[in-house]
């Protein structure tokens, strides 16, 4: 198979425009009799939606929540990166195009990244128009505030909950189309297939999770915005709901999944404080511009925090990492953290915890600065442990929070698969191996409010309208799966529950290929992993009845795509043999400890194509090419 990722010619400031340029128009009235079916209603989905709608498609909305704005984007905390260079501090969108490479460890799509850099500055003007109440300085002006891995300030931000604001101002543009009558929202529905009729993606699978129905929808083409699937690890920062499901679907019907072993790390999240946990909390990166890093010195030194005197203290991010300090990029402040709690260093429970120390910002800026910057964070914490961050440091430690990997797509954001569009954090294309904070908020926007309303008229213009229905037999025979795959879960009458599997398939994940991965842990992981999953079809038990509302129901399905896809990631970290972001191999490193790269022989996107379950899926490469940026080793110090 060839990957043909279709970046146009030309410089790479102008391959954008020359894209937009060469795109065939749909005559507005023609636009009317165009269907597109956008699964998901976060960042990426809503603002998809809205603005297709905008445009004059009929558009029907999915979302597996009881409202659109509870998709998982309302999580997001610190910010949304955009090059306006509002300080005068020398920002750009070169300077954030070159960030933003740089980070990802130099294993992202160059066109991709640029385009996502000019894009930034329309997003914010957008979210602004939109009324998302951004932070202010006293002048009025919108107030930025640093991320890890920059040297600029370019994060706009409402306190600690922007990922809220900017999803509500996406719903009132959704909720404005469905007044119109151009989008239809069908919630509380799951997507359980993808439909292809030759060759092509026409419509999806659903399944009612009030009343267990399952229906089938055809359109002109679909779009995926479902998010990640970090909670492949059981323990992250995502929500519960959040998974695999209609990606790794559309990986089984032909779409290629990339880059599936680069899943992010976060530095810093509140440590895990019980079995009974079946998440983790996020502290936003923020938090990082004035709360500094630091451990004791001394081995085993339990005492108080307030007992350690300044110069019994290792601020290690800026001990090892001067030019950026506590501003490390999420890959390396988390690998970081867990090399001073392996060496004995940690704190809190069982050692694993590092302090986020405010106290010498408070004394700096003063109590009531702080509490304006990060204020709902700062109460977050108390409820969830009980300790006043004001008083005493905070205690966090590295969780899986982010996925880079994702279906492939080309520059057009339409995976191999024809018509079939793939958004923000379910795509690869935008953050090579490892993502920049504020970053995800401004690629599903970007994706969704500027990037897809131009690209798939280019592919709709080819495509008779309408001539998909839900009574063909491609459908049907969809449909009839889906039925076969529930009646299979149903039928199992096991003794352990769904989430007793996902469970053990985290702590395999975690330990044999979380922050540290070796080959012998991955091959280890390659053995364990099938063995659990004939358990888990040998002894799971679904409760209640498959025509009904049914919970269990829908995590057994997910649990059941996790513990295939599972395999897919591990393989792909296993074949992957060098060091990059998030991707860590510990036979791959430098003599200081950090990622080692090997250029030579990895500097492409691995796409797998799905074979049959049982059998190894085949690999293709998408070469990567720098033509503005060199290939050089990444430091941060």
């Amino acid at each position: 198979m060839q990957l043909d990722s279709k970046i146009p010619s030309g410089s790479l400031a102008e391959k954008w425009d020359t894209y937009k340029n060469e795109q065939k128009p749909i005559n507005p009235a023609n636009k009317r009799k165009y269907h597109v079916i956008v699964v998901g209603t976060g960042l990426a989905g809503a603002s998809a939606a809205a603005s297709l709608g905008e445009l004059g498609f009929r558009v029907s909305s999915f979302c597996f929540q009881d409202s659109p704005r509870r998709a998982h984007s309302i999580a997001a905390q610190g910010g949304i990166n955009a090059a306006k260079n509002y300080r005068n501090d020398g920002d750009s969108v070169e300077r954030l195009f070159h960030d933003t490479i740089k980070g990802g460890d130099f294993r992202s799509r160059e066109a991709n990244v640029h385009r996502l850099a000019q894009m930034s500055v329309h997003i914010i003007d957008q979210c602004v128009a939109q009324g998302v109440p951004f932070a202010r300085e006293y002048g009025g002006l919108l107030d930025n505030r640093s991320f890890g891995g920059s040297l600029v300030s370019r994060t706009f931000y409402a306190r600690g909950q922007t990922g809220q604001q900017l999803l509500l101002g996406a719903y009132g543009a959704l909720n404005r189309q469905i007044q119109a009558g151009t989008v239809k929202v069908y919630p509380r529905t799951e997507m359980q297939d993808l439909v292809m009729v030759d060759g092509h993606a026409k419509g999806i699978v659903v399944r009612d999770l009030v009343t267990g129905e399952l229906t089938a929808h055809a359109a002109d083409a679909v779009v995926l915005a479902t998010g990640g699937y970090g909670p492949v690890f059981y323990l992250s920062t995502n929500a519960i709901g959040c998974n695999v499901t209609a990606t790794y679907k559309a990986y089984k019907q032909g779409a290629l999944f990339a880059n599936p072993c680069y899943t992010q790390i976060h530095p810093t999240c509140i440590p895990q404080h019980g079995e009974h946990q079946s998440k983790l909390t996020l502290m936003s990166e923020s938090l990082r511009n004035d709360g500094r890093v630091w451990v004791p010195k001394q081995k085993g030194d339990q005492r108080a925090p307030e007992q350690i005197a300044e110069g019994e203290r290792d601020y290690y991010l800026e001990r090892k990492y001067p030019s950026y300090g506590n501003l490390a990029p999420r890959d390396i402040a988390s690998r970081a953290a867990k090399q001073v709690c392996d060496d004995g260093r940690g704190v809190g429970p069982g050692g694993l915890g590092v302090y986020l120390d405010f106290a010498e910002a408070i004394k700096r800026l003063g109590v009531d600065v702080i509490k304006a910057r990060y204020g709902n964070l700062f109460d977050m914490y108390a409820k969830i442990t009980g300790e006043n961050p004001y008083q005493a440091p905070m205690r966090i430690y590295p969780a899986v929070h982010y996925t880079m990997g994702g279906l492939w797509v080309d520059y057009g954001l339409m995976s191999n698969v024809p018509g079939l569009f793939v958004l923000g954090e379910a795509n690869f294309s935008d953050h090579g191996a490892n993502r920049l904070g504020a970053s995800a908020l401004m690629q599903g926007l970007a994706d969704g409010y500027f990037v897809l309303p131009y690209t798939i008229g280019s592919y709709l213009n080819g495509v008779k309208p309408g001539s998909a229905r839900n009574d063909q037999p491609a459908f049907v025979h969809a449909r009839e799966g889906v039925a076969d795959n529930l009646n299979r879960l149903m039928s199992v009458q096991g003794k352990q529950s769904p989430d007793s599997f996902h469970r053990k398939l985290g702590k395999i994940m975690w330990d044999d290929c979380g922050m540290a991965r070796t080959e012998a842990s991955l091959q280890r992981a390659l053995r364990d992993i099938p063995v659990l999953r004939e358990e888990f079809w040998r002894d799971v038990r679904v409760t209640g009845k498959q025509d009904e509302f049914n919970p269990v129901l829908e995590k057994a399905g997910r649990v059941a795509d996790f513990l295939e896809f599972a395999e897919l990631l591990c393989l792909d970290a296993l074949e992957r043999k060098e060091s990059c972001g998030g991707h860590f191999r510990e036979e791959f490193q430098t003599d200081d400890g950090e990622a080692k790269r090997d250029d030579a022989n990895f500097c492409h996107v691995s796409a797998w194509e799905f074979k049959g379950l049982g059998q190894k899926p085949v690999l293709h490469k998408e070469p990567l090419h720098f033509e503005s940026i060199a290939l050089a080793t990444r430091s941060y110090k």
